[in-house]
């Protein structure tokens, strides 16, 4: 019974970044074994184990065979006989398929530190094409790493597509992959990729359909937000700026899955940022009107996240936007109005809307900039 490190915290070392999870393959072992030793199953798909006092995870050498379509038909086997070799030949790339023993000798039979030299993605071997998600996470390897993709990888991934195996990803597979390639410092290659291989056109159709001067310029501003660390709302927001109608957005949004809180940033700059640019010609009802249909006495939080990303496509991804702070000085003394004061004095219920609506109208233009 042997055991090695493997997979991202192996890559991650020889990059250079730092190591998150210690991921371990181990080799010569049954299930029963481990257990024997004290570890703690948790696997459901193939057998993992927690380590008693490390509590990394320990998962059993094992193969993959492909059973079905998508990401999850394989039949999985994992026994004592199976070899780290063949462990390793059922990863995705080659920088992902190098192991470390306890002496810190490597063990790299694909040569996965080659192509990290020489910054290349490559598939480990054919079995990449039996898992469609691979694609999604060489696209958001592009966007991590700035590596360029091995045109024997890309030919695959095109293969790929055109057999349809992308068809079968769920929505929710798809945004996970699609949100951490959002998070990532330059997300915009991971779209590139995807639209490179075809894969966009077939997981996200509508930005594939607009991936035109406007998309490229959304992927620019993209980059910029993802530099300055905005949220993932935010990101997604500006990414699909580029749509045509706030019908797409929800389309796209709704084929993804994508939290309630990403869709919402995203229509309302869809809806708002001619609005919010010209803000400063506005009376103050219509500013008033504007930071209602906001809710953003409600939410100021979101509404500065709105701010931000109607600046940042107004600005190509800058920081000085002054609408943003001419609005933000009103929002303040908007919400600095006593409404539950000014119901009090008034005659019936019947009465409050307006007089509290005139209350944070006259804030407003007591203003002077």
């Amino acid at each position: 019974m042997k055991s090695y490190l493997v997979g991202g915290c192996v890559r991650d070392k020889l990059l250079g970044l730092p190591q998150q999870d210690r991921d371990h393959v181990v080799v010569g072992a049954s299930a029963e074994q481990m257990e024997a030793l004290g570890y703690k199953p948790v696997g459901k798909d193939f057998p993992v184990f927690l380590h008693p006092q490390t509590h990394e995870e320990y998962a059993l050498a094992r193969t993959e065979r492909k059973s079905g379509h998508g990401y999850r038909g394989f039949t999985v086997y994992a026994a004592p006989d199976v070899t780290l070799e063949q462990d390793l030949a059922r990863r995705d790339l080659t920088l992902n398929a190098i192991a470390e023993d306890h002496d810190g000798r490597l063990i790299d039979p694909f040569g996965g530190q080659r192509d990290i030299e020489a910054g290349i993605l490559r598939h480990v071997s054919a079995a990449f094409a039996e898992d469609p998600v691979r694609i999604l996470r060489l696209a958001r390897f592009v966007a991590r790493f700035g590596f360029r993709v091995a045109p024997e990888t890309m030919a695959l991934c095109r293969q790929m597509v055109d057999q349809g195996e992308v068809d079968h990803l769920v929505p929710e597979r798809v945004w996970q992959e699609v949100a951490k390639g959002l998070q990532e410092r330059r997300p915009s290659p991971m779209f590139r990729t995807l639209r490179e291989c075809g894969a966009l056109a077939r997981l996200l159709p509508e930005l594939a359909q607009h991936f035109d001067s406007a998309g490229e310029r959304a992927l620019r501003v993209l980059d910029a937000v993802a530099q300055a660390q905005a949220s993932l709302e935010i990101r997604f927001a500006v990414l699909v700026s580029a749509l045509p109608s706030v019908a797409a957005m929800e389309t796209l949004s709704q084929r993804l899955r994508a939290p309630n809180d990403c869709r919402d940033l995203a229509v309302m700059g869809w809806r708002e940022r001619e609005a919010i640019a010209a803000a400063e010609s506005l009376d103050g009802a219509a500013v008033l009107d504007l930071l209602l249909r906001c809710d953003a006495l409600r939410k100021p939080a979101r509404f500065a996240d709105l701010l931000r990303v109607c600046g940042a496509l107004a600005t190509d991804g800058g920081h000085d936007y002054h609408p943003a702070d001419w609005l933000v000085r009103r929002l303040a003394a908007v919400a600095a109005v006593d409404g539950g004061a000014i119901a009090r004095t008034c005659a019936a219920p019947a009465d409050i809307p307006a007089a509290v609506r005139a209350a944070r109208l006259a804030a407003i233009e007591q203003l002077e900039d």
